[in-house]
């Protein structure tokens, strides 16, 4: 690979890494960026636990879901959450699926997810519910054919960040970095949200005080992430 594309790679490695690291995923969930040369691509690992994954499990995927190399490995059932993703939102270039257990309690009732804490300003646009019934009935809750994936990004719509009932969340980004930190942080803010309410009514960020502080954190991103990739320690990912 070009080096720029072999660094992604590395970085797309880490990331996993890294989400497991917060718990935000185990040995399920998945993170993917869109290939840097071409939109109608993106990168995914192979079908590997999170924590697990190396540079060398990078595959290219078309938005057909279907991998560039013939030969690649099995791939993750879900890769139509990242395929439909990229296609719907042209500004996307990162999608993580996760099921981080303080978000799951808002998938599956009728208390909106809301920004409680400036490090979650992004949920202040707005948290799309998908109700997969709705697209599909009674399925086994995975997002398995290209028909679903459409379905969710439909639900997504220009939101940042959809719930899944029964499921778990999908967020997205404008980078790799950027979609890290908002599955981290829409977990933290939903735990502290649920804490809240145990307290009485919690008082949210209104949508400008969301807003600026979604701005504010985007420029600091890069300290967080420099952290997170400290904490993993002498990783594996380039074996």
């Amino acid at each position: 690979m070009p080096p720029p594309l072999d660094d992604l790679c590395r970085d797309l490695a880490l990331a996993n890494r890294i989400l497991y690291d917060q718990q935000i995923v185990d040995g399920l969930g998945h993170v993917s960026v869109r290939h840097p040369d071409d939109p109608a691509l993106f990168l995914l690992s192979v079908n590997r636990a999170p924590g697990l994954v190396r540079r060398q499990d990078i595959t290219t995927y078309r938005l057909d879901g279907s991998a560039v190399d013939p030969t690649a490995p099995r791939p993750y059932l879900e890769r139509f959450i990242h395929a439909e993703l990229y296609r719907a939102r042209p500004d996307v270039m990162s999608v993580v699926h996760s099921h981080s257990m303080s978000v799951i309690p808002f998938a599956c009732t009728a208390t909106p997810l809301r920004p409680i804490f400036h490090m979650a300003g992004f949920l202040g646009a707005g948290v799309a519910q998908f109700e997969i019934r709705e697209a599909g009935g009674n399925t086994d809750m995975l997002i398995s054919s290209p028909y679903l994936g459409q379905a969710l990004a439909r639900s997504l719509g220009a939101n940042s960040c959809v719930l899944m009932r029964g499921h778990g969340s999908t967020v997205v980004g404008a980078s790799l970095q950027q979609a890290v930190y908002r599955a981290i942080y829409a977990e933290a803010n939903a735990k502290l949200q649920l804490a809240a309410q145990n307290l009485g009514e919690p008082m949210f960020l209104n949508a400008e005080e969301a807003q600026l502080s979604s701005d504010m954190n985007d420029g600091q991103i890069p300290r967080s992430w420099a952290l997170w990739v400290q904490r993993l320690g002498a990783v594996d990912v380039d074996a």
